[in-house]
């Protein structure tokens, strides 16, 4: 909840139209103050004085690379106010000078390419571009061949996507899913591994023995999970001495009128109150972390956990 102050300072931010060119730049690339002044033909005093006041907001953030500093949207860590306003904003902006820019900002980097490799362009962030074949798909791919599994449990295995990546490096693979017609379909897309079987059963009373398991994989479950609590105690349950919890889910987010359509109970957890649980679950913990932020609306970020189970 936000003091009148402050919404009236937020409001008066992005009154500013200038602001406002700056941020829809900005949400498409990363630019630096001479980028900006040669596309909007401001003055650099007046670009860098409005990135200045938008930084302080929490709207852009900065890297430094080389001598340069470039800006981009906050999109992971915008403040939420300050996010649904400037979500509004650009939902509906529709403006010649604004398109102006884009097509001079286009221009820009059309000649900034032919003159630079590709390579030299993304230095520091080459993550965040796309070239041919070089996807996060394909990166994953590549790293699954180095992968050694012994008995997994996919947990909320779903239709077996996951499972048929993993199938090849895993001693076995048991999918769970509390589905029938997920487990039919995950049947039909596994059948031809011999080391795979499956399971209709419920997370939170796992119809196996105590540790059966040297792996256990719960991806993107949690937050539709009645009790999740429990679920992770029985996920530790099953585990084998030294045996590993690998958790993807949701970080804690205010947009259960998007989640909701998906069946979620929860809207997401924070890592520190992930971490807790999964040492209430007697689980040493390794890895709790934000590691993924969506950067189209409205920004869900994604937390992985490891877990072991010491004895």
């Amino acid at each position: 909840m936000q003091t009148l102050a402050a919404t009236t300072d937020l409001l008066q931010l992005f009154a500013e139209p200038s602001r406002v060119r700056l941020a829809a730049l900005l949400a498409e690339h990363e630019l630096t103050v001479n980028d900006l002044t040669s596309i909007t033909q401001l003055g650099q005093s007046r670009v860098s004085t409005h990135l200045g006041k938008l930084r302080e907001a929490g709207v852009l953030c900065d890297r430094r690379a080389g001598g340069s500093t470039y800006y981009r949207l906050n999109n992971g860590q915008m403040p939420a106010a300050a996010r649904q306003v400037w979500t509004l904003i650009a939902g509906d902006l529709r403006d010649q000078l604004v398109e102006v820019d884009r097509q001079r900002c286009a221009a820009l980097l059309a000649a900034r390419q032919k003159t630079a490799r590709w390579p030299d362009t993304v230095a520091g962030e080459m993550e965040r571009h796309y070239s041919p074949g070089r996807t996060w798909e394909s990166l994953g791919r590549g790293l699954l061949g180095l992968l050694r599994l012994g008995d997994t449990l996919d947990a909320g295995a779903g239709d077996g996507a996951t499972a048929q990546l993993i199938a090849p490096h895993a001693r076995s693979v048991t999918c769970l899913d509390q589905s029938e017609t997920l487990i039919q379909a995950a049947r039909t897309r596994l059948a031809g591994f011999s080391n795979v079987r499956f399971q209709i059963g419920d997370l939170h009373d796992l119809p196996f023995p105590d540790r059966s398991f040297d792996d256990v994989l719960l991806f993107n479950v949690l937050t539709a999970l009645a009790m999740p609590a429990r679920a992770l105690g029985e996920c530790a349950r099953v585990l084998r001495p030294g045996g590993r919890l690998a958790l993807v889910t949701l970080a804690q987010h205010a947009h259960q009128d998007v989640t909701s359509a998906y069946a979620h109970r929860h809207a997401g957890f924070a890592p520190a109150t992930l971490r807790k649980m999964l040492k209430k679950a007697h689980l040493d913990v390794e890895q709790c972390e934000i590691t993924v932020r969506e950067r189209r609306a409205p920004y869900f970020q994604v937390v992985t956990a490891l877990g072991r189970r010491s004895k």
